[in-house]
């Protein structure tokens, strides 16, 4: 019961966020993670559950009319269960909201947030390639993740989350990320 009242409240107050623009989008503030009050992967939950209202994919990238925007995990979860509970019930772009997890990249057939584990450090790499060519916006806490051809990488430092933004990486991939979203990054030159 506690952990629901603690996901409506932080998602309530990322609403109160996406209201007042001002303070997160056109002010540059970075969302703090107060580990005290909500979990680093609580607050990384709610980033992937935002990422879905700030990004355009592709009409390809959606195989049915009613095809659900998939947020997917690939490696070890680091989440538990803060990002279900985070998106039971969302829409974006009317569309259900929905988790899968994958061991494999073989394993993704429609996926449109891929949040890339740390477990999955060591082979980055030759994930990003297999990846080339989808729809799909990758997301990771991997060092340097934006600057390995990730997209959005997150960046803890000093109990805040800021996201580094590979743009060339989502142009490649046919994604368009909404201005809103990119004035609080860093954008990978």
């Amino acid at each position: 019961m506690a952990l629901l009242r603690a996901k409506g409240s932080l998602k309530g107050l990322f609403g109160i966020w996406l209201v007042m623009p001002a303070l997160l989008f056109w002010s540059g503030l970075n969302l703090v993670a107060q580990t005290s009050a909500f979990p680093e992967y609580q607050v990384k939950a709610v980033f992937l559950f935002n990422f879905a209202q700030f990004v355009h994919w592709p009409s390809q990238a959606f195989p049915e009319a009613q095809t659900p925007l998939i947020i997917g995990i690939l490696g070890e979860d680091p989440f538990g269960t803060y990002l279900d509970e985070t998106v039971r019930g969302e829409k974006a772009s009317n569309r259900p909201l929905a988790v899968q997890r994958y061991r494999r990249t073989g394993e993704i057939k429609t996926c449109h947030v891929l949040f890339i584990s740390r477990s999955e450090t060591a082979r980055l790499e030759q994930l990003l390639a297999s990846l080339k060519g989808r729809n799909i916006l990758t997301v990771s806490d991997v060092d340097d993740f934006a600057r390995r051809g990730g997209m959005v990488g997150f960046i803890t430092e000093k109990s805040k989350i800021r996201m580094r933004i590979n743009l060339e990486a989502a142009k490649a991939a046919n994604l368009t990320i909404s201005s809103k979203l990119l004035r609080v990054a860093e954008i990978e030159p």
